[in-house]
């Protein structure tokens, strides 16, 4: 195997990673303020891991710092663009991935970007991220095979729970789950939404509660004062509750989520630690996902590598966090698992699949 030719990245340099004849560029927050992003170099880090497990011979990655706006993403594809980048790999968030893809789209180039906002794909605009709406699939199919029936939402008034709310209602009509009340609330105002959700009684099988993990003790608390029985009400929850912040809550005991299984991430993290001598943050599959899946498509696709058939395939690919595929409008389709919270662990309860074909 060839070694990986890397450049160091002080401050807000900018890399390059590889040394084949196909150019990538990988569009990451390196630096944000002042100072250096953890979360940019993390993912920097993890496509070079990327890069020296399947051999740095077939692909070049131009590493840019987008700087963390969209300003400097706009510049920073443009750049790579210009040093002969055919396929762009970032940015991580939102703004930042539609001013790259403006620049991508006029220079006839794809970009597989790392937001989790549907809102900024487009046609040969993909995301790899862990999106929401694929959560909310999973679990309320899940619930729906276990012989749930009627549903209640117990959701945050931010932008997340926005669209977890729109695919719950989607995911529901399609598996004939009626969803009996949805009660809104905000910081500080679980316990109020648990009241009412409460005074439902047997009107419910199963409560949906599309929050994030620093929220959970507060809304677990809710539901506690207000005898709400994860024994009695199947809670449901989406990939965010993966962490120890969740895990260990009393109220939660029994609840079930969408998630990657960990095993994957697990053993991305145990290879991570031992060439860099840190941990990785979440994110950073996805950064090791894309490259991977770059060199792959460089070596075994020729001229064809990065056109929409390809990157579209119905078949999909394996990464770290198990089988995706992308979908034509740029989502993508994820094999997860359904996980149940279990004494500040968890145990699967229905494992991810392992193939997309036919899905």
């Amino acid at each position: 195997m060839t070694p990986v030719q890397s450049s160091a990245l002080p401050g807000t340099a900018n890399g390059v990673i590889g040394s084949g004849p196909v150019k990538v560029g990988l569009i990451l927050p390196l630096t944000q303020g002042a100072g250096q992003s953890a979360v940019g170099v993390s993912m920097r880090n993890a496509a070079e891991l990327a890069l020296s497990e399947a051999g740095a011979t077939d692909i070049t990655v131009l590493v840019k710092d987008d700087r963390s706006t969209p300003d400097g993403a706009r510049e920073a594809t443009q750049a790579a663009i210009n040093d002969g980048a055919e396929l762009i790999l970032g940015p991580l968030f939102a703004a930042d991935v539609r001013a790259a893809a403006d620049v991508a789209r006029g220079a006839g180039k794809p970009v597989i970007a790392f937001s989790t906002d549907m809102s900024v794909t487009s046609r040969n605009v993909y995301l790899l991220s862990f999106l929401v709406e694929g959560y909310v699939d999973r679990i309320v199919d899940f619930a729906a095979s276990r012989g749930k029936k009627s549903i209640a939402v117990m959701a945050p008034e931010n932008d997340y729970a926005n669209v977890a709310l729109g695919a719950l209602q989607t995911s529901a009509a399609r598996r004939d789950m009626r969803v009996a009340a949805i009660e809104r609330y905000r910081p500080g105002g679980a316990a109020a939404a648990a009241s009412k959700i409460a005074a439902l009684g047997d009107q419910i099988d199963t409560l949906f509660i599309p929050e994030q993990a620093p929220a959970m003790p507060e809304v677990a608390r809710a539901l506690t004062a207000n005898g709400i029985d994860s024994k009695k009400v199947q809670i449901l929850g989406t990939g965010l509750w993966n962490d120890s912040r969740v895990l260990s809550l009393p109220a939660l005991q029994g609840a079930w989520f969408a998630s990657p299984e960990n095993a994957g991430f697990n053993a991305f993290s145990q290879r991570y630690r031992a060439k860099f001598g840190s941990e990785p943050t979440r994110v950073a599959t996805l950064a090791y996902d894309s490259v991977s899946l770059a060199a792959a498509l460089a070596r075994t696709q020729g001229a064809r590598r990065f056109s929409e058939e390809v990157l579209a395939a119905p078949t999909g690919f394996n990464g770290a966090d198990g089988v995706f595929r992308f979908r034509p409008d740029g989502g993508n389709e994820r094999g997860l698992s359904v996980l149940q919270v279990n004494n500040g662990s968890t145990i699967v309860v229905s494992p991810a699949p392992r193939s997309l074909s036919g899905a």
